[in-house]
């Protein structure tokens, strides 16, 4: 099925072989320019194709080059326009541009990651769960003129996720290139895509009326941790339900008045947690408008807690992948890049999700590394690309679906998983309180290894 020339790869690293075909499959150069020519509405194509500007991005994203202008310097023979050029084209990239590239990528991948997964025991059937979150991309370097002077840290824009817990894939993003702004400003935005019978699971932040009672108007759901300043109507008395690992839960029924003046018959869930959370509340309380009969209260508290994968997600793109290149200061710039590393993360998905359907799921959830995987793929993706010229990728394109699952599960059966071993540290002891010596910045190591040995 593969060229002779892929044996060594398929030998020594059949992930880097898995992504790079993925990659090829999903968002190969004529590919892109091809959705990208339909999708723009400001930026055109003229001597800067955007498959060129995606390739350079996501070799910083993924670490195979230290930043954007190292890339274009490896790539300077094949890209017909100067290093400005680039910059001026990152800087002007239109967010909605961003945003859909990423849900292009999920959409393309959902056929394959739905033959590996297999069928999946789904707490609420005929429903397609999302979770909901925000990502606010880290201060970036001071280089832009007007911030050389600000001592405070520049924010370059804030996202809005949306990930599918059962397909462990980001599937949206709503970015903003305001950092200081509301994450409840973009929820506009996030209503006009519900569709029916989604369920939306979110923290408080996203608690208020108009987007709870929108989901609504729009025959969806939502399972949202309440707000303090959430406005509803007790309408009933408080059940008691009963225990879960993590407390004691109990429910009552509330009324919501939207902004129309119509009412709202929502259900109030209390968790009464055995221990305090990371905020120090001893109680959590979620409102829900899902039926009784779909989903009891036990269920309600459990489906909340999980919202963690989300945030699991973020935390892995931060080890894993550079999404949030530091020296990109323009905001359409940093939210380029980060929504380039979702589509990395989109890939590495599948990948774990072959490497599921071989090795087990729960297996390689618990005892494989995303990080050992991405810096071998980091590390193995130059010089593959050397030794396996362009044109023998392109059968990756041509599969039929099913013999791709098929290449990725023989792929999958010859990875190496000792190499890739997770190593959970411990939990973290106390730090000691640092003694300051007066008159002494620096101390001699080897002295105070030696007073060790001595003691």
């Amino acid at each position: 099925m593969l060229s002779p020339v892929f044996a060594p790869f398929i030998k020594n690293s059949p992930i880097s072989v898995m992504a790079r075909g993925l990659l090829e499959r999903v968002l190969n150069p004529e590919q892109l320019d091809e959705w990208f020519d339909t999708t723009a509405k400001e930026q055109y194509t003229k001597d800067l194709l955007f498959s060129a500007l995606f390739n350079l991005m996501s070799q910083v994203v993924q670490g195979s080059q230290r930043s954007v202008h190292a890339a274009f310097q490896a790539s300077k023979e094949e890209i017909a326009v100067s290093v400005t050029s680039i910059y001026n084209k990152l800087k002007g990239m239109e967010p909605s541009i961003s945003a859909a590239l990423v849900r292009y990528a999920a959409e393309q991948v959902e056929p394959i990651l739905k033959k590996l997964l297999g069928k999946q025991n789904t707490p609420l059937p005929g429903k397609r769960i999302k979770l909901l979150d925000g990502n606010c991309i880290e201060k970036s370097h001071h280089r832009i003129k007007e911030l050389r002077s600000i001592a405070a840290g520049p924010l370059p824009g804030k996202s809005l996720v949306v990930y599918d817990p059962m397909l462990h894939l980001p599937i949206d993003v709503f970015p903003c290139e305001d950092g200081h702004a509301q994450e409840r400003s973009l929820l506009k935005a996030v209503l006009e895509t519900i569709v029916v019978d989604d369920v939306w699971i979110a923290d408080r932040n996203f608690c208020v009326v108009e987007f709870t009672c929108g989901i609504e108007n729009r025959h969806a759901w939502f399972i949202i941790r309440e707000h303090g300043n959430y406005p509803f109507e007790l309408i009933g008395k408080e059940k008691y339900i009963g225990k879960t690992e993590t407390g004691t839960v109990y429910e009552q029924p509330i009324l919501v008045r939207d902004q129309a003046d119509k009412d709202h018959s929502f259900r109030r869930i209390r968790v009464k947690l055995k221990g305090e959370t990371r905020d120090g509340d001893t109680e959590i309380f979620i409102i829900t408008n899902l039926s009784k009969s779909t989903a009891n209260a036990k269920l309600i508290a459990r489906l909340y807690r999980d919202r963690w994968t989300i945030e699991t997600a973020f935390q892995r793109l931060a080890e894993y992948l550079n999404s949030e290149i530091n020296a990109l200061g323009y905001p359409r710039a940093a939210l380029f890049g980060f929504c380039v590393a979702l589509v990395a993360y989109i890939s590495m998905s599948v990948v774990k999700a072959a490497l599921g359907s071989v090795h087990g799921v729960d297996f390689i959830e618990q005892n494989v590394s995303g990080y050992y995987v991405a810096n071998e793929i980091e590390g193995v993706y130059q010089g593959m690309m050397i030794v396996i010229e362009s044109k023998h990728w392109i059968v990756f394109r041509e599969m039929p679906v099913g013999d791709l699952v098929r290449l990725l599960k023989k792929l999958s059966g010859n990875v190496k998983l000792s190499k890739y071993q997770k190593h959970p540290r411990g939990p973290k002891k106390p730090q000691p309180k640092r003694i300051a010596m007066k008159n002494k910045p620096h101390v001699s190591t080897a002295r105070i290894l030696a007073e060790r040995k001595r003691s």
